[in-house]
């Protein structure tokens, strides 16, 4: 039967999506646009795919509320995340604890995966206390079910925090800001060689998007699972064949090549190579009240991709 998917394409996943790996799997590749908006979404609300590119906390967060998705241990896009933190340069704010007793706007929802690990890095390396701090989202969750902590505020859905944190509404903000504001500066400075150091010392590679499948389609045929992983591998490969070559390489290309000098392949797929990274994302998870347990990576994955990797 056709498996209708919603992906993005990257680097890591192009040969696939063009053609140059042959599955057995008949996958029909829809293209949704923001993959966020358009792919996850409606995939954890309406189950609009067989299979769906999946920001790890959204899928965290639909199995909490009892979703029928199940994910294979791919991931699509990965990197660090200690440049997601902004403050504004009037507000006072010198270092990470001067956050406490503050109102911190969120790009997108509070259950975003960029601002979990961001602010997991923060309560962990900074010393943050993150109940101190009132986080103001500016869209809805992906997963209506989901419901916020007290110290999360939504009076600000549906403005921009690029915008709030350049007025000074916002004394800081975290996600994907992209505003070009002399107001505005990194909370923390050389956010790419701390990123590298919190790898040293932890050996948490953080994960972001993975890939989820509807159970349904997984108890039609279990195979499913592997065929699914073992054409992203295949892609995969190809894809650190021309970033060796270095053959036509972009932005994202010159990205992944410098994670590779420190983490050696920028995208690892399977359990054990992202344990480090899944335990991590999970415990974050349920100190944000994102999660009411944790979860072992295990429950987290098709059981006969366990061992893929």
């Amino acid at each position: 039967m056709p498996l209708r998917i919603a992906n993005a394409t990257y680097g890591v996943n192009r040969a696939l999506k063009e053609g140059a790996v042959k599955t057995k799997l008949d996958l029909q590749f829809v293209e949704v646009g923001a993959i966020t908006t358009n792919g996850m979404r409606p995939m954890v609300r309406d189950l609009a795919f067989d299979i769906c590119e999946m920001a790890f906390t959204t899928y965290l967060c639909a199995r909490a509320a009892g979703k029928p998705l199940i994910a294979i241990p791919v991931f699509v896009t990965r990197n660090f995340h200690h440049w997601a933190a902004f403050v504004h340069a009037k507000s006072g704010i010198k270092s990470p604890k001067d956050l406490e007793g503050r109102r911190v706007g969120v790009n997108r929802g509070y259950t975003v995966t960029t601002g979990l690990w961001i602010r997991g890095v923060l309560q962990h390396e900074y010393g943050v206390d993150l109940d101190k701090i009132t986080w103001c989202p500016t869209d809805e969750e992906h997963v209506a079910e989901f419901k916020a902590p007290a110290n999360v505020d939504h009076r600000y859905v549906g403005r921009s925090a690029a915008e709030l944190l350049a007025s000074g509404e916002f004394a800081a903000a975290i996600g994907d800001i992209r505003l070009d504001s002399p107001d505005v500066r990194p909370l923390i400075p050389n956010a790419r060689e701390a990123g590298f150091a919190y790898y040293r010392k932890t050996g948490i590679y953080p994960v972001n998007h993975g890939i989820v499948v509807q159970t349904a389609v997984l108890e039609r045929d279990p195979q499913i699972a592997v065929e699914l992983f073992t054409a992203f591998a295949a892609a995969k490969e190809i894809y650190r064949a021309r970033l060796a070559a270095r053959q036509n390489l972009d932005k994202a290309d010159e990205t992944a090549l410098a994670l590779s000098e420190v983490v050696g392949d920028p995208f690892p797929f399977g359990i054990a190579a992202n344990r480090k990274a899944l335990e991590a994302i999970v415990a974050f998870a349920v100190e944000q009240h994102l999660l009411p347990r944790p979860y072992t990576p295990e429950e987290l994955f098709a059981k006969n991709t366990w061992t893929l990797g």
